[in-house]
């Protein structure tokens, strides 16, 4: 019975890819890929020539039909995205999801992830982490999104395109205040770093791939580790009016405002 194949491809060296992807690129009918344009190096190198197909996140609901089709009519299907796995902010998550929904058979044929790779190569310790992949577009869902992933007090770890790269972390430290940042650029790539610095004084190049991890709260400031009102105290003490020991506390905790606010009316 034809199914679909949901296959890992190397997020940088062509060379990491597994010998069980290579097996199933050369014996998948059509090869859906979110460019195909991005693949062609990869397969070539491995000499691999299925027909393919375009699958991308303008496109996923048609051509989550036309897979769907094409594994009913016989057909295997291989799902790669131009890096890593897909449906990890990449297209791939409405076929899979589709095909679950209609018992067509799936297999998984695992390869790397950026955000796994990047946390390793840190050197980060804790417990966890919270991923986060690209930010939305709209401040305020960049802000919402934040603050509920700051909540759980672990690193936060997300993707950043080159060309967002100052203006996020000029976002990310009005909204969670200043922390460490690790910058992992170019994954198994030539130019391969990581760069440790604080949001505050950022240092990172705006080149490459990029996969940030903000360190939490915890781990930068002790005043966290006060309550809330110990800590509003603390700013006042030091000659802050109520109005901007508010945001200094907001900042410091990654929370809105108003929550600090409504404490406030307490003291």
């Amino acid at each position: 019975m034809a199914k679909l194949y949901i296959v890992g491809t190397p997020i940088g060296n062509l060379a990491d890819i597994t010998l069980r992807a290579l097996d199933v690129l050369k014996s998948a009918d059509v090869i859906a890929c979110e460019d195909t344009r991005h693949s062609l190096p990869l397969l070539s190198r491995y000499d691999i020539h299925a027909r393919l197909i375009s699958y991308h996140k303008f496109n996923e609901a048609e051509a989550a039909q036309n897979i769907i089709e094409l594994i009913n009519g016989g057909q295997n299907v291989a799902l790669i995205t131009d890096a890593g796995m897909p449906s990890i902010s990449d297209p791939g998550a409405e076929v899979i999801s589709k095909c679950r929904e209609l018992g067509v058979e799936t297999e998984l044929v695992p390869g790397p992830t950026a955000f796994a790779s990047a946390v390793t190569l840190s050197g980060i310790k804790a417990a966890g982490f919270t991923f986060i992949g690209f930010l939305p577009e709209k401040r305020t869902d960049k802000v919402a999104i934040l603050t509920k992933a700051d909540s759980a007090c672990l690193p936060i770890v997300l993707y950043v395109a080159p060309h967002d790269l100052k203006k996020t972390c000029a976002m990310l430290l009005e909204t969670l205040g200043d922390r460490q940042v690790h910058t992992v650029r170019e994954l198994t790539k030539v130019y391969e770093s990581v760069v440790t610095s604080t949001l505050a004084n950022y240092e990172g190049e705006e080149r490459g791939e990029i996969v940030l991890i903000v360190d939490p709260a915890s781990a930068q400031n002790p005043l966290n580790d006060l309550t809330v009102e110990e800590h509003l105290q603390h700013y006042l003490n030091e000659g802050c009016d109520k109005k901007e020991a508010v945001k200094q506390v907001a900042k410091d905790r990654g929370v809105p405002k108003n929550d600090i606010y409504q404490a406030s009316l307490n003291m």
